[in-house]
Formats: structure tokens, C-alpha cells, sequence
């Protein structure tokens, strides 16, 4: 996935065969400077006017774009503005978590305007793939004759499920155990006649950080997403950067200590900064482990569990983003994640507190920020996935950037 930043200029191509590109190319550069008339247009992508005018004519029926009121100037003829039609197209995410399955729409300009939660214990492959039929059939009433506008699914999981049966314990480990004979992919499919595309439920969070978060202004960076299980993604010049096996940015494999001062193996990140953790701490006291989730998690009753939770996850994280500067160079660290927005304020402030305990001698730290999508990221990401494959340029393939 890529995204091209607000101070570049995108350019297209006047040859023929390449209406296609040519369309998103138009579309891409309304999507990132708004309502734009024909003749900014043409300068922007550096397409010929008269190439502009039958592009938007086509976009225009095909209602992917809408005409603004017009805006009268001093000089010349008033111009009207053109913007992204959000009722143009729709696509759905579905995200398989390991405490919830969320299954959200997203309009043409990416913002969700339908969703369907199923929380449980844990993910029983045969009641889940029930509760996605049930929630694509609500999903579809709901939506009505805008239903058909739909063009696909973006379906995402943790790429291993099956592997967390031992760390999750008592009934969850036979269910979670079934995943690893389960192609969910192809599962998904025989549900819907809509294509679907897969992607790690961490990738498409920082999917979504990237096109609709700080993605915009912030070129590379480390995205962090803490839930039930803590993850990331990684961001460089734009890029998402998958790695030949997904695994690029699966910070919650990182260890988080010397195996030397260890007894045993040291620990791995997910092991110290995940919300589990504070969960069994919670269902051990005979409290709600849904907490975590949500604001009343921060009242004082409940500080013996949060305080320590907080203090080891904040010195596990704060080692990490040290460890991640050192190694690619980031312009910042993003954080963002399901739990509570109070909870994750208080992580990042003792994040923040715990990096001044490392040297960043010969490198640059980047600074730490707080995610702008929020805990329905994975499945927003999820969604963003069809627009992007079917609507956005490939810039790896033919977009050239300059700076302005």
C-alpha cells in the first residue's frame, strides 16, 4: 500500500492505453487536496485539459464525483469545484480479533458509516464464520440500494491464530488449534460474491494510520497497535513494508530483554505489553476483562492492576522504540490500540518517561504519537483495502513524485 503526501505533485500520462491509471490518478489527487476544479486539476497531474474534461465527464456518470457549488472569483469565468462522491462506492472490513469480530463499511472517501460487533472469548472458527454470514446479511439490509455500490472485502486476522492456543490456555486452545487447517481466506470468499483480499490485522491498522492518519505529513514511521496482543506494521518513504513472509514491523516477536540476565529465554514484547496480560490480571480478581477496553479501566479502584501493567509495558515499549530508531532511521512512532482512551494516554505518558532512560547518541529519536484512527483501525484498514486496490494509483509501477 503507498500513499503520496500532501507536498507532492502526482503526474499522470497523456498516452493512450491509459485511461485507467489516468482515472485514479484524477481521483487520488481530489482524495488528498479536496473539492479541486478541472483546471487545478490539469496542473496538478500534469494531464492535458481536454484529457481532465473527458476523465471527470466519465467519473461524473459513473457518480464517483460530485459537482460543488460554483466559486466566483475576481477574474474570469466562476469555476466548480469537484470532490469525491462518498456514497460513489462502498467496501467492507472484517476483522477477526482474538476478543471481537468487527465487520465495518467505509464509503468513497474512507470514512465508516455502518458496523457490526460480535464480541466473545475467543475465536471458535465455526461460530465465527456464523457471525460473518450474519453480519454481511445485516450489513446488506442496512445499506439498502446503496448495497450494489459495494466493491469488495478486506478480511483481516493475525496471520497465525492458531499459534496463540498455549498462551491463551483452557477451552480457547482446542478451538484456536482448529485454525491452523482453516484457510479463513477462502472461507470468507464462499460468503459473499464479493472479491476478498487478506491482509494482518496489524498491516491493515497501519493501512489505515497511513491514509487517513498521520500518514499524511509523516513519511516513516513504526506503527504500533496494542490490544488484546500487541503488534505493528512499518512505514518507510510512504511504503508499507510487508517483508517476504508479512512479518515486517511484528514487533510484539521483539524480544525485550538480555537472554544472558535471564532465566530461561527473555521475553517477547507481547509477553509485556500486551493487554492480556492485564486481562488475566482482571478475571483473576473476578473483574470484567472487557475493561481494558474501555474509560472506567483508569478509576482509582482499579489502579493495582493498571499502575504495574502500565510501569512493565511502558519499559518494554520504550525499549523497543529505541531499538526500532537505531535500526531504520523513523521520523516518529505511532501508537495507537482497542484499549481505553484513557489507559492508552496513561501508556504513552509513561512510554514518553521511560525513553528518557535510553541514549539516542548517533541517531535520531523520533518523537511518539498518538494514533488518529482510534480502535477500529484494523477493520477501517480492512476496508481501505478494495478502495486502494481498485481506486488508487500504483506509484511503484508508474507515479513519479517531485517535491513542490
Amino acid at each position: 500500500m503507498n500513499s503520496a503526501t500532501p507536498n507532492s505533485a502526482m503526474r499522470g500520462s497523456n498516452h493512450v492505453g491509459m485511461r485507467q491509471f489516468n482515472e485514479r490518478i484524477v481521483l487520488q489527487a481530489i482524495r488528498h487536496h479536496g473539492a479541486i476544479p478541472k483546471a487545478d486539476l490539469a496542473r496538478l497531474t500534469q494531464l492535458s485539459t481536454q484529457t481532465v474534461a473527458i476523465i471527470v465527464g466519465r467519473l461524473l456518470d459513473d457518480g464517483l464525483l460530485v459537482k460543488q457549488d460554483r466559486v466566483r472569483g475576481k477574474i474570469g469565468q466562476p469555476s466548480v469545484p469537484l470532490s469525491l462522491n462518498p456514497q460513489g462506492a462502498f467496501s467492507v472490513g472484517i476483522q477477526v480479533g482474538r476478543r471481537n469480530l468487527e465487520l465495518l463499511v467505509a464509503d468513497f472517501t474512507g470514512q465508516p458509516v455502518e458496523r457490526v460487533e460480535v464480541v466473545y472469548d475467543y475465536p471458535d472458527p465455526d461460530v465465527l464464520l456464523e457471525s460473518m454470514a450474519q453480519g454481511l446479511h445485516t450489513l446488506k439490509e442496512r445499506m439498502g440500494d446503496l448495497w450494489p455500490r459495494t466493491v469488495g472485502v478486506g478480511l483481516t486476522a493475525p496471520l497465525s491464530l492458531h499459534k496463540w492456543a498455549d498462551l491463551m490456555g483452557g477451552p480457547a486452545a482446542q478451538a484456536l488449534a482448529r485454525w491452523e487447517h482453516i484457510d479463513l481466506p477462502a472461507q470468507v470468499q464462499r460468503l459473499t460474491d464479493l472479491p476478498v483480499v487478506f491482509a494482518k490485522d496489524t498491516t491493515a491498522a497501519c493501512v489505515a494510520e497511513l491514509l487517513k492518519g498521520h500518514g499524511r505529513s509523516v513519511r516513516s514511521f513504526l506503527y504500533v497497535f496494542v490490544g488484546t496482543f500487541i503488534g505493528g506494521g512499518l512505514v518507510l518513504s510512504g511504503h508499507i513494508m510487508n517483508g517476504e513472509r508479512g512479518n515486517a514491523g511484528a514487533i510484539g516477536s521483539l524480544p525485550v530483554g538480555l537472554a544472558s540476565t535471564c532465566s530461561g529465554m527473555p521475553p517477547q514484547l507481547l509477553q509485556k505489553a500486551s493487554g492480556w496480560q492485564l486481562e488475566q490480571a482482571f478475571l483473576a480478581a473476578g473483574h470484567n476483562p472487557l475493561l481494558i477496553h474501555q474509560s472506567a479501566i483508569m478509576d482509582a479502584a482499579y489502579a493495582e492492576f493498571t499502575e504495574p501493567w502500565i510501569a512493565q509495558a511502558s519499559q518494554a515499549l520504550a525499549m523497543t522504540v529505541a531499538s526500532a530508531a537505531a535500526l531504520l532511521d523513523l521520523d516518529a512512532v505511532v501508537m495507537d490500540g482497542s484499549l481505553g482512551a484513557p489507559l492508552m494516554s496513561a501508556l504513552m505518558a509513561a512510554t514518553q518517561e521511560a525513553l528518557g532512560q535510553y541514549r539516542f547518541d548517533g541517531m535520531h529519536q523520533p518523537p511518539l504519537l498518538a494514533g488518529q484512527v482510534g480502535a477500529h483501525a484494523r477493520a477501517l484498514g480492512g476496508a481501505l483495502l478494495p478502495l486502494h486496490s481498485q481506486f488508487f494509483p500504483d506509484k511503484d509501477i508508474f507515479l513519479k513524485q517531485d517535491a513542490a
